[in-house]
């Protein structure tokens, strides 16, 4: 990796006008997207190729990044999906046995437009403050005059009825097999899948046929499947219609269902909850979660901008029976999770299927196994 010193001149614009400089990390070019932030200090080749990062700038907050360069494992799926990235101090030789390339080559082999030497700490206050917004990564020849640069960021797409999920999800369906004797078959939709889910449930003894986003009720059900799986993803829950009414078809059913993030999003309005947009997400690998059933914290990886309006604990009524807010975060009263006390069904915001960690919520996937036993 070349020395920081002799890259080119880079800036980060916010559609708030504030502009961060720094130098070229990555591709050169310009890149548009919602800037973000996120805590973790581990992870950040999980972080870059998650699917629900896509459109997104991330800042990371952790001062150096990429000493451990960038391995041929641990992708989350087939490509990085970030708009941009934004780093202090990127790491200048990695040290890692698994490694195969530099976190700046495998950006630039990504065509990822870049920042680096940016004050992330009063970037991420600025977040903060302000919420996450519209941004644009500018370097090289794309560099342009102030005003010419934020005009470019506000005339750029909002998060806010983006949907998203179509772009990220599979052309078409695949199986991933059960380690061992197969004891349940999956039908996963693919809102944004991480690689480590279908292995997770692999590990469990279960068959996973990962579909589309577009799939049919009947296309589902041809599956025969012993339960559903709604994964995580990019966008607005509030444009997610089909994979709403699909959902409903499934809890009509009475298969027994397990989302994560956007899924938890996506069975909360299946429930008659509507969604909002929060300030400036939850993103790390460090947000506590607690179980109100049980009043058990667990510490979380997170990545959404987007919440479920609902009440921590108290039960409501749907077209499917009670159900319940079931988790919420201590940080900030966000809901992190929902459960149907009348026919199979729960969710959670967050992350259990975390490469980099945590694993606190690994067992959800035990209790899902054991729903769908129960169902039998």
């Amino acid at each position: 990796m070349t020395e920081t010193s002799t890259r080119a001149q880079a800036a980060l614009v916010l559609e708030d006008g504030r502009v961060f400089p720094g130098e070229a990390f990555g591709a050169t070019g310009e890149t548009f997207g919602e800037v973000v932030f996120c805590t973790a200090m581990t992870g950040y080749q999980e972080t870059l190729t998650d699917p629900s990062y896509h459109r997104q700038i991330v800042v990371q907050t952790a001062p150096q990044i990429g000493n451990t360069g960038w391995n041929d494992e641990d992708d989350e799926s087939s490509r990085i999906w970030v708009s941009g990235y934004v780093v202090r101090d990127p790491a200048r030789v990695p040290s890692n046995w698994r490694s195969t390339r530099t976190l700046d080559e495998a950006l630039v082999g990504g065509g990822v437009v870049g920042i680096s030497g940016v004050d992330t700490r009063s970037l991420t206050r600025h977040l903060r403050e302000r919420g996450a917004m519209r941004a644009g990564v500018f370097s090289g020849a794309a560099l342009a005059d102030r005003d010419a640069m934020v005009d470019r960021v506000r005339q750029s797409p909002r998060m806010e009825g983006a949907e998203l999920a179509g772009e990220v999800t599979t052309g078409e369906g695949y199986v991933v097999p059960a380690e061992g004797e197969r004891r349940f078959r999956v039908a996963a939709l693919d809102l944004g899948i991480k690689s480590n889910t279908p292995r997770m449930l692999a590990q469990r003894g279960i068959e996973t046929h990962v579909l589309p986003a577009t799939t049919s009720v009947d296309e589902l059900l041809a599956v025969e499947a012993d339960g559903v799986f709604l994964s995580n993803g990019p966008g607005d829950p509030a444009t997610a219609d089909h994979p709403v009414a699909l959902t409903r078809a499934v809890l009509e059913r009475r298969i027994p269902l397990f989302g994560i993030c956007f899924g938890n999003q996506i069975l909360g309005r299946a429930l008659g909850l509507g969604t909002y947009k929060l300030r400036y997400g939850h993103r790390g690998v460090n947000i506590p979660v607690i179980d109100i059933s049980t009043g058990r914290v667990a510490i979380t990886a997170q990545n959404h901008g987007f919440a479920i309006a609902g009440e921590p604990g108290k039960p409501f009524d749907t077209d499917f029976g009670a159900a319940e807010v079931s988790h919420y975060c201590p940080n900030d009263g966000c809901v992190e999770g929902v459960r149907a006390l009348d026919v199979p069904a729960f969710s959670v915001q967050y992350h259990p299927e975390a490469a980099a960690g945590p694993h606190d919520a690994a067992d959800l996937f035990d209790r899902f196994a054991e729903l769908m036993e129960g169902n039998r």
